[in-house]
């Protein structure tokens, strides 16, 4: 009897010694944890599964191996929850995944398409991440993937927004990527959406109404893309929904232009363009003012009736004529009173600037060389000066009056 029970006690220990590692319960490759249903076999340079693995795994970790082609080796893992196939060289997801998955994860990848087939009938599919990949198609059956709720589909090389997304997902990733337009009704279903991030795309605008389903939006990035901001046809869309929406935007477009700058400038109105050139033309034909102004800032010109009436003072005998400045002074005021001529308004905003005081106040006579048609008035302020120059001065009162006193004693001596 006690040589049974010590051979029963020996197949025992034996069993339990050598049965887990001949039925392969955590391979040794990788690591295991709850009951050898977590396996991690990551970064172990692996190019097929490992021998051992339960069917019963709720965990798989296969990232950062050699793997080029998985399909139909994971269909037996019918409690799969979360598989983490990143980091490898698959050029596709693996077909026939189990459908238990809730969570898959297949970044840096060389895979270029996203089949229909690949989500198909993953009814229980919460996170999908393919993410890093060369995806330049991904096509998604209407009204599948009904319980997923966050998709990536990053850095990859997609030029359309993918359609037919599932109605309840709440954060969708495709930035880093070629994005340009969004089809008609791509984002009308998701109103369930709280995260969506376009940035780093080729959006130019986006298409009328293409946001305004997204009720529950929360966070938006917008920013690293090329907007035609000066585009009045196809920009006010968005800009007028991001000043309307409750969501919080990052990287808004056109944030370093006013919207003001998006209209037509109001000078680009042919009215208003003739009537630039006809200011040109005007300031070309104008007589140039250098000189004249000049000359008006010198002497100003005492206030008093209108030049056809002025007079000069009247002098009695013996009081000296005033100090008046070199011969070139009055021949310039004259010129300034000649360009002061030639219309009220222009005269009075030629003699406003003119506040400097002179402390000879003169009478300018109108005959000293001044121009009496105004077609014919010289463009050039000094050829006037040359021709006033050339212009006979009229005898003065003063010597009149010396000469009319020396024929008085001319005669009174003749009648001696």
């Amino acid at each position: 009897m006690e040589y049974q029970i010590l051979n029963t006690s020996t197949c025992l220990l034996v069993l339990l010694v050598f049965i887990p590692t001949g039925l392969g319960i955590c391979p040794s490759s990788c690591k295991c944890s709850g009951n050898d249903r977590n396996v991690d076999c990551s970064g172990r340079n692996l190019t097929v599964l490992p021998q051992g693995l339960q069917d019963n795994l709720t965990y798989l970790n296969l990232s950062f191996n050699q793997f080029v082609d998985l399909d139909h080796q994971l269909t037996r893992f019918t409690n799969l929850r979360t598989l983490d196939i990143s980091n490898n060289w698959l050029k596709n997801v693996p077909a026939h995944l189990p459908k238990s998955l809730w969570e898959l994860y297949a970044t840096n990848n060389n895979i270029k398409v996203l089949q229909k087939l690949d989500t198909a009938y993953q009814w229980n599919l919460r996170v999908l991440d393919v993410s890093r990949n060369m995806v330049e198609r991904a096509v998604l059956i209407n009204n599948t993937l009904s319980s997923l709720k966050f998709l990536n589909l990053s850095s990859n090389k997609l030029w359309t927004v993918p359609t037919n997304m599932p109605y309840n997902i709440e954060t969708v990733d495709l930035s880093n990527n070629f994005l340009s337009q969004i089809l008609p009704g791509t984002l009308v279903r998701l109103q369930h959406l709280t995260s969506l991030y376009l940035h780093n795309n080729k959006f130019s605008y986006i298409p009328d109404k293409a946001f305004d389903q997204l009720s529950q939006l929360q966070v938006i990035t917008l920013y690293n893309n090329p907007w035609s901001c000066g585009d009045n046809q196809i920009i006010p869309y968005v800009l007028h929904w991001v000043q309307g929406t409750a969501a919080r935007v990052l990287g808004a477009p056109c944030a370093e232009q006013p919207w003001a700058s998006t209209t037509p400038a109001l000078d680009s109105s042919p009215m208003i363009k003739g009537t630039k050139a006809a200011d040109r033309e005007a300031s070309a034909a104008a007589p140039e003012p250098t000189k004249v102004t000049k000359t008006h800032k010198q002497f100003k010109a005492k206030e008093g009736p209108p030049l056809g009436t002025q007079s000069h003072p009247a002098l009695s005998p013996g009081t000296p004529w005033p100090s008046l400045p070199s011969p070139a002074g009055p021949q310039e005021a004259a010129a300034t009173r000649t360009v002061l001529l030639q219309g009220p308004a222009q005269g009075n905003a030629s003699l406003a600037p003119a506040t400097g005081s002179s402390t000879t106040p003169m009478t300018l006579s109108i005959t000293s060389g001044m121009p009496t048609n105004y077609p014919k008035m010289p463009q050039s302020t000094t050829g006037t000066l040359r021709q006033e120059e050339a212009t006979p001065s009229v005898p003065s009162r003063a010597s009149r009056w010396h000469a009319g006193l020396l024929c008085l004693a001319l005669l009174h001596a003749a009648a001696l």
